[in-house]
């Protein structure tokens, strides 16, 4: 299938590992040319080498910039000034007691996981309706349905991007544009890998033991009974941004395996 992303330029934040790398990955694969965003120089340098493994002829542009500060978009902003494409992707997470969750760490996470899209999105998306096209995309997470008591604030901040997609598609009507959400599930991210590997050291179990356990006890409402894999979620985020995918719009839609219970 042909996504006619040709030639489209495409931003896509927090991109040079897992969810984000493969987004970037896939946009490059249809002929997208991807703006590759990380916080350093040799995090991007290596995304980009990656990515250009496998895909030769990638059409890719560096941009090594923190997207979780205002200065950093400013930055973003002034080096590529229109994108037709916007993945805001980038996000951090930490569990952590409700009790324990300080002032400065609320402001931190929805400084990078909410605010990040929305000064990218506050430009760019005017520019999109002038033009009459364009795609902005956030990568949430199943969290922002079922939050999780081991780390509230980040469930919150994915709940804060699905309400902001919705309300900007609101602002779309007969432009040409569209704003979605992903509902990202349980993803052997980067983080993830990590996660599992202590995990295992920990209890002197194997990694294929220790995701069993976590999703009988932590995510038991799952369909799949496994992570998914990143390029399982790109897959979705190509199409969403793409212009086969025009009548879609102001949706939360789910890539998570099952995990959220209810049909609507």
């Amino acid at each position: 299938m042909d996504l006619q992303l040709d030639g489209k330029l495409a931003l896509v934040t927090g991109s040079t590992a897992g969810i984000g790398l493969a987004i970037a990955r896939s946009l490059a694969r249809e002929g997208a040319i991807v703006i590759v965003n990380g916080r350093t120089e040799e995090r991007v340098r290596k995304a980009i080498a990656g990515i250009r493994d496998t895909i030769a002829d990638a059409r890719l542009e560096p941009l090594v910039a923190d997207l979780g500060t205002a200065e950093g978009t400013r930055e973003a902003i002034r080096r590529f000034p229109d994108v037709d494409i916007l993945v805001n992707n980038l996000g951090i997470y930490e569990p952590r007691p409700f009790e324990e969750i300080a002032d400065a760490d609320w402001q931190r996470i929805i400084e990078v996981n909410f605010m990040s899209g929305v000064r990218l999105s506050r430009h760019h998306l005017p520019k999109m309706k002038t033009r009459g096209w364009g795609r902005i995309l956030f990568v949430s997470s199943e969290s922002a349905v079922n939050i999780p008591v081991e780390m509230i604030h980040y469930g919150v901040t994915k709940t804060m991007q699905v309400a902001l997609a919705r309300g900007l598609a609101e602002t779309t009507t007969g432009t040409g544009v569209t704003v979605n959400s992903i509902l990202a599930g349980p993803t052997r991210s980067e983080g993830v890998e990590t996660f599992i590997a202590d995990m295992a050291k920990a209890h002197g179990i194997s990694p294929t033991e220790v995701e069993r356990d976590f999703f009988r006890n932590a995510r038991p409402s799952s369909i799949l009974q496994r992570f998914a894999t990143p390029d399982e979620v790109a897959a979705m985020a190509t199409y969403v941004a793409s212009p086969l995918a025009s009548a879609t719009n102001g949706a939360a839609l789910r890539v998570e395996g099952g995990v959220v219970r209810s049909i609507l």
